[in-house]
């Protein structure tokens, strides 16, 4: 059976990542596999303390709240769990690896409406072949529930217009694509550059998206060309939004936790949940 797997540590984050999971596993037709490492970064002070029975009675204990959750919600998926004692971050990147999608929990950063996503999940993010959705205690969808997706028309993915077309079709709400160009020159913002510019990127932006909106003809698709950073673009048209998609590109030569800055901006500023697309 396709799987969603879900990072759970007992945080309410973890909590509100079940409950996106289990949505989307039921829209998808797909299982629901509930995973724990039990060395999670903000228990290891209490995992000095505790022997590893406790610390695996404790794991096992959260992952049965989860499923309950999760099954109460929705009755009809399919639930599995797995706890571990090994690195989280390691753990969560083999199962998404054979899921479809891994879905992270993560809290607000201070007063303000971006996500604080810690070591962790900043691993997976950079690491990840497979999308990853990052949602936060109080994450539901507003207004119409549309999908942001910010496309490069330069590296227009079919994995990542794919992803979005696909969340959109399925959970019957708008897909809005924004693209945005910048240019420090002046003569190439104003005038009939910047109009020649601008008109170039909506023809081409037309053409990346041609295949998937015949493909989904169903899906209520606008297309919006913005003189702005990609960054400051996404985060004023992710507002009031139910899931913003952003793509990372695949960069082996580049290990660590590098994302971009627009992801970075998105993770920081924006106030739904985030999913990001790993292509080529």
């Amino acid at each position: 059976m396709r799987q969603i797997a879900v990072g759970v540590n007992g945080s309410s984050g973890s909590l509100a990542a079940v409950d996106w999971a289990a949505e989307e596993a039921a829209s998808r037709g797909a299982g629901l596999q509930l995973v724990n490492a039990s060395l999670w970064p903000e228990h290891q002070v209490v995992a000095v303390r505790e022997s590893r029975d406790v610390r695996t009675e404790r794991a096992k204990a959260l992952l049965v709240e989860a499923s309950e959750r999760a099954r109460t919600r929705h009755p009809d998926v399919v639930t599995a769990t797995e706890e571990t004692e090994d690195a989280p971050s390691r753990l969560l990147l083999a199962r998404a690896a054979d899921a479809e999608l891994l879905v992270l929990g993560s809290h607000r950063a201070g007063g303000g409406s971006g996500y604080v996503s810690g070591h962790v999940a900043q691993e997976v993010l950079a690491a990840a072949e497979r999308p990853v959705v990052l949602v936060r205690e109080g994450d539901r969808p507003a207004g119409d529930g549309r999908v942001v997706l910010g496309l490069d028309v330069h590296h227009p993915a079919d994995e990542l217009l794919g992803f979005a077309f696909d969340f959109a079709a399925r959970r019957e709400v708008p897909l809005h694509i924004v693209s945005a160009w910048h240019s420090a020159l002046p003569h190439h913002r104003d005038g009939a550059a910047g109009s020649q510019a601008a008109a170039d990127l909506r023809t081409a932006l037309s053409a990346a998206t041609e295949g998937h909106r015949t493909r989904f003809a169903q899906v209520d698709v606008t297309e919006e060309v913005v003189h702005d950073r990609p960054g400051s673009s996404l985060l004023d048209a992710a507002s009031g939004a139910g899931l913003l998609v952003v793509g990372r590109r695949t960069r082996r030569a580049m290990p660590g936790t590098h994302l971009g800055s627009v992801t970075q901006a998105a993770l920081h500023h924006v106030a739904c949940p985030v999913a990001v697309v790993s292509h080529a």
